[in-house]
């Protein structure tokens, strides 16, 4: 009898999966031609993205031009250390995958965050599977009022659920209101977001000791990830790892 209902529910949700094809048949996510199932790209706009593969630094996962060896750092890792342990990102802003964060940012497509989760959850799966919890950077409450989502939450969330580790969504707060970083110098961009981040006395106990994966949507400068990791090192967060989507790069070092 068990057996006979549960067959039931497997061929009604293979019908009402089937309708939704139908009625909605799978597209590109960024041109919207027809693909092969939903929540991903056609051949073309995956071509477009230049994904960050190793050779890369271990540190602040710059592309290398061509291997320099197990366990070489690059010239800026050196000359300017992170405050954070160490960055990993899918892919260069640029074409597709440019268009597919600022879709996400400033068109609410919330429907994209699923999908660009699961490549960040590949691009790092050893950090995130030595972690102990993923955190986001945080949009500051007017901000939060205005766009009503935030788009490095929605990734934090998705790629917290696609790994299986608890996503701490409220132990990072923004406590000054800061301007865009758009349009700003890299030095304007580090003084913006300057002691802007705080853990909150009473979540301090779920970063103390942890190791950490923070999770933005672009890496430009590292202003803000920067200010936000010395934030959470500042309550005794033992490692952070930086995770985003994609990173400004002007090409292999």
């Amino acid at each position: 009898m068990q057996k006979s209902a549960s067959v039931s529910r497997h061929h009604a949700g293979s019908a009402l999966r089937g309708l939704f094809h139908l009625i909605y048949p799978p597209a590109c996510a960024h041109c919207h031609v027809r693909v092969a199932s939903h929540h991903a790209l056609c051949a073309a706009c995956w071509g477009d993205m230049r994904l960050i593969d190793k050779p890369y630094c271990p540190v602040l996962g710059l592309p290398f031009a061509h291997d320099p060896g197990e366990g070489m750092v690059s010239p800026q890792a050196i000359a300017q250390p992170p405050v954070f342990d160490r960055l990993r990102s899918v892919a260069l802003h640029e074409g597709v995958a440019r268009h597919l964060v600022h879709d996400l940012k400033y068109r609410d497509r919330v429907d994209l965050a699923p999908m660009m989760a699961g490549w960040m959850l590949r691009a790092a799966s050893v950090e995130i599977g030595a972690c102990d919890a993923i955190v986001c950077v945080p949009l500051h409450r007017m901000r939060i009022f205005r766009r009503m989502f935030n788009q490095s939450a929605e990734l934090a969330r998705h790629v917290a659920w696609q790994s299986g580790k608890p996503f701490l969504a409220d132990v990072l707060v923004r406590r000054k209101r800061t301007q865009q970083q758009v349009g700003l110098t890299a030095n304007q961009r580090s003084l913006n977001v300057r002691g802007a981040f705080e853990v909150p006395e009473a979540r301090q106990d779920l970063v103390f000791g942890k190791r950490l994966v923070l999770v933005d949507d672009v890496y430009t400068t590292g202003a803000t990830v920067s200010a936000a990791t010395t934030a959470l090192k500042k309550a005794g967060a033992q490692d952070v790892t930086v995770l985003t989507f994609a990173r400004a790069l002007a090409g292999p070092i």
